[in-house]
């Protein structure tokens, strides 16, 4: 009974959430997911709703009036929050800075492949382009966002590695 609830109500919610995302500034893909949540509480709380594709309705255009409330509400900070910016100075955290950085560089040249010198192209302080890079390793600019990929998936696995021994 739920999954064939669930089923006939996908489309309908991808619907309602694609009209009303752009309008609270979320992703649909987010409002749906809130209006599923809604609805699985619903149905463990209360059961189903008799009428599901009216409240589904209302459900996707309260929580678009929540998304756009909390929006509303949220200020970004005018500067960084208390304590931060007052140590990071401090030569602990220097210190600690820098051992991060001398672990990801070394971890950067033991990448396989193209990935060294894509990684210490991205990592560049000059902060060049894709264009820049592309044209600096000798590659197509199309090719550079599948290989950053693949080239931050094996430092990701590589860091991790090292993480779960040390």
């Amino acid at each position: 009974m739920t999954h064939d609830l669930l089923t006939s109500l996908r489309s309908l919610l991808t619907a309602e959430a694609s009209a009303e995302a752009y309008a609270c500034g979320t992703e649909p893909g987010d409002l749906e997911q809130a209006v599923w949540l809604r609805l699985l509480e619903r149905l463990a709380s209360e059961g189903p709703p008799p009428d599901p594709h009216r409240w589904l309705r209302g459900a996707v255009r309260t929580e678009a009036r929540r998304t756009r409330r909390a929006a509303r509400d949220e200020r970004p900070y005018g500067r960084e929050p208390a304590g931060v910016a007052e140590y990071a100075h401090e030569p602990e955290r220097l210190a600690l800075a820098a051992a991060r950085h001398r672990a990801l560089r070394e971890a950067v040249r033991r990448l396989p492949g193209r990935c060294p010198r894509l990684m210490e192209a991205l990592l560049s302080p000059r902060d060049l382009t894709y264009r820049e890079i592309a044209g600096e390793l000798g590659m197509s600019q199309g090719s550079l966002g599948p290989e950053r990929s693949r080239c931050l998936g094996c430092l990701r696995r590589l860091l991790t590695a090292e993480v779960a021994v040390g």
